[in-house]
């Protein structure tokens, strides 16, 4: 489900609705990671329990917040095709299904926390419902979700997993495992 590279390509469509004007991709990164700090204040001091979490709803405001000063679709779900993702008119039911397994697994004790936290995250990323930003969100909603079950944030290696690096690899590798059914490397990598 994942590329070897790990980006999605943006449509003409979307890329036109990128709302500052920017001239490089160094810039896009910093404005977006720019964006997505204040999302991440603002979702630490969020009070929305985990069940309430796992949601549409929740899932796409933040997203929303993540993106709102870059992207005019911030919080939307995909309408075109990806080279990862299942097919976009079946983003919302495969998603339906996985809040509802996430809601199963914590009602019932399924997983540890950790555990939960990252298959849900996978799963997210596998989905990839939005044209971009998707892994940043997936671990994002990952973290709050530990968190609101007791638990630290992730490292997630520490570092920027944007750029093409030797972490990101490791990532993408994790990621790959994890659609095979091996979650250990991808639960070691987000407490690495």
């Amino acid at each position: 489900m994942t590329t070897s590279d790990g980006k999605t390509p943006l449509s003409p469509d979307e890329l036109a609705d990128l709302i500052p004007s920017l001239a490089t991709k160094e810039e896009l990164n910093e404005w977006e990671r720019e964006n997505i700090l204040l999302a991440r204040e603002w979702a630490l001091r969020d009070r929305t329990g985990a069940v309430a979490m796992v949601s549409d709803e929740y899932v796409r405001k933040l997203h929303r917040r993540m993106f709102d000063q870059t992207w005019k679709w911030a919080g939307e779900y995909r309408r075109t095709e990806k080279n990862i993702g299942v097919p976009s008119t079946e983003i919302r039911e495969r998603l339906a299904v996985l809040f509802g397994d996430v809601r199963f697994w914590m009602e019932n004790g399924t997983f540890p926390s950790d555990e939960m936290a990252v298959r849900f995250h996978h799963r997210l990323v596998a989905i990839h419902p939005f044209s971009n930003g998707n892994g940043r969100h997936g671990r994002l909603m990952a973290d709050l979700l530990v968190a609101r079950l007791g638990r630290p944030l992730f490292s997630w290696g520490s570092f920027s997993l944007i750029e093409p690096s030797e972490l990101r690899s490791r990532y993408l590798d994790a990621l790959r495992k994890a659609d095979a059914g091996q979650t250990r490397s991808l639960l070691e990598f987000a407490r690495s």
